[in-house]
């Protein structure tokens, strides 16, 4: 989640929502990292976990991410749900719960649904929750 952190603090140094993301292989080392980036590249898909995702699998050659673990310091939004299962992620790990928009227990829980064609991961909330919470929330009472 560390990683995942620095990631979201570039973000808001950059004027993004911080939401930081960490693709970690089998053996836990950095295979990708990702940070909103939806304002600079004006592209309403450029979330955290999507570009975390396909970094990831670019490097490991695969759409598939077996044995790989997603970290986000934000609970994933549909969309961002969405490309979790479309990618095989067999564990999410994220911090700070999205109570407006989240998808992965707050206000559906789109990665566990076993109406969906696709293997459930695992999801462990709530790492590092209250620091993941509170970057958020300073850079919007800043803009407020």
């Amino acid at each position: 989640m560390a990683d995942a952190l620095a990631e979201a603090r570039l973000a808001a140094g950059e004027g993004e929502i911080p939401v930081g993301a960490v693709v970690l292989g089998p053996d836990g080392s950095v295979i990708s990292t990702g940070r909103n980036a939806r304002a600079a590249s004006l592209d309403p898909t450029g979330h955290a976990e999507v570009l975390a995702i396909r970094r990831a699998a670019a490097a490991l050659g695969d759409r598939y991410l077996a044995g790989c673990t997603l970290v986000v310091t934000l609970e994933p939004c549909t969309m961002c749900a969405g490309v979790i299962l479309a990618a095989r992620v067999p564990r999410v790990v994220f911090g700070a719960w999205d109570e407006k928009a989240g998808a992965v227990g707050s206000v559906y829980d789109l990665l566990r649904d076993g109406r969906l064609p696709h293997p459930v991961p695992e999801v462990v909330a709530g790492v590092r929750a209250e620091e993941c919470a509170e970057l958020l929330a300073e850079f919007f009472a800043e803009r407020r």
